[in-house]
């Protein structure tokens, strides 16, 4: 084992999982190819890479997977005015997911989510700060922590998060409302108290940190095919296949990094895994992103801001409804609704994005080998943190293709908990 050396690895996918993954492969001196429909420094297409909140996360252990948030759920459903909403014609294709949803959703399945959530979570700055080492972030990266607030609604919530994260030791501060306004004068004080997580950093334009990633990928040798990919086997122990529209090549390993897309290459494989999506909404409001200076999330809406070079980014949301429906126009106007109970100044928006996170029902990704074919190794669903993992996910599936022995215990992410 000692000696062994991956001869080559395709990877699917050019988020931001697949290209830390490829630039960690390359740095490991091992030949990559990077497969995606679209080029990731083209600014014509606009996936989760580009328009997602921009928050490197470190303390987001606590996902959907929560007795008090289920309570919470069907209210929530039938509200225009609220954070989740239902494709209802999509109800029919996400039953797998919900029967595996409400399964985990109990108090021991939260918490094991948190654990394993934090797992990675603890070393995600970390491993963004060594590629950084490597790229210009100047203007790119800002580190003045994030803003959390809420009203005293669901104070039960809010009291069982700041526990948990006590519990692990995730630094967080509590502040008055005084104290929030303290840091964000603009905001209206429409919000009881909140938190601040001082080591969080956020980016200016998470699509520019990308394409410097790609960048660097490309410079050490990688490559990168502008392809759709069709299909992928595993034809024997040491040699996998992807078939693009056009051609197929050949690999001894393929990584699928294809986020909320992936669900069609494993089910090709045998897989049934409840991977779905959810879709989030973006807007800007230009040259408004002095307004505040560090992200702010309203928990109690499902929502948030970041000051980014192209203006001040609302998103949020969580909507379930796959990949075809049409966006909504009644959850961009929620999320403008929302951004202007905070900021009444806002003037006009622009820029309406919809983007999809791959999310599995237990809110844990998929890190690790197929289970059928063992030199195709999974790395997607990792839902609201997509951004937040891109670097640990890099070198964690780079180990994994390596062959390396790791002191994290990974049997949690693996596929085996659905099959």
């Amino acid at each position: 084992m000692e000696n062994y050396k991956c001869k080559s690895v395709g990877i699917v996918g050019s988020g931001i999982q697949g290209v830390c993954t490829g630039l960690q492969l390359i740095k490991k001196g091992i030949p990559v190819t990077i497969f995606d429909r679209h080029d990731p420094l083209s600014n014509e297409f606009k996936p989760a890479s580009y328009g997602n909140a921009g928050h490197f996360s470190p303390y987001a252990v606590l996902q959907f997977n929560r007795p008090d948030v289920l309570y919470d759920v069907p209210k929530m459903l039938v509200s225009s005015y609220g954070p989740l909403a239902l494709k209802w014609n999509y109800i029919p294709q996400m039953f797998n997911w919900f029967l595996h949803y409400f399964k985990n959703c109990n108090k021991k399945s939260m918490m094991h989510t948190a654990k394993y959530m934090h797992q990675i979570l603890s070393l995600s700055n970390d491993a963004y700060e060594e590629i950084f080492q490597e790229i210009d972030t100047s203007g790119l990266v800002e580190k003045r922590g994030i803003i959390y607030i809420w009203t005293n609604k669901n104070l039960k919530s809010r009291k069982l998060e700041i526990k948990v994260r006590d519990e692990l030791g995730i630094k967080q501060k509590l502040l008055t409302q005084k104290e929030v306004l303290d840091l964000e004068p603009n905001l209206q004080p429409v919000f009881d108290a909140g938190v601040i997580y001082e080591s969080a950093m956020h980016a200016r334009d998470p699509h520019g940190i990308l394409k410097k990633i790609f960048k660097l990928f490309l410079e050490r040798g990688g490559r990168f095919i502008q392809s759709n990919v069709k299909a992928l086997e595993q034809v024997n122990v040491d040699q996998t296949v992807i078939k693009t529209e056009r051609d197929t090549y050949k690999f001894e390993k393929t990584v699928v990094a294809s986020g909320a897309f992936s669900k069609t290459l494993t089910d090709q494989l045998g897989e049934n895994i409840p991977l779905d999506t959810e879709r989030g909404y973006h807007v800007h409001f230009k040259d408004q992103d002095k307004l505040i200076s560090r992200p702010v999330i309203f928990l109690d809406r499902g929502f948030g801001m970041t000051p980014m070079n192209q203006g001040l980014r609302a998103v949020g949301t969580v909507e379930l409804g796959g990949l075809e429906n049409p966006p909504s126009k009644k959850r961009i106007e929620y999320i403008i609704k929302c951004a202007q109970e905070l900021l009444p100044q806002l003037g006009k928006h622009e820029d309406e994005w919809l983007g999809f996170r791959p999310t599995l029902p237990d809110f844990l990704p998929i890190l690790g080998p197929s289970l059928k074919n063992k030199n195709i190794i999974y790395a997607f669903g990792h839902q609201h943190l997509g951004w937040t993992l891109g670097a640990i996910t890099g070198k964690i599936i780079s180990g994994i293709v390596a062959g390396e022995k790791t002191n994290l215990d990974l049997s949690p992410y693996s596929s085996k908990r659905f099959n």
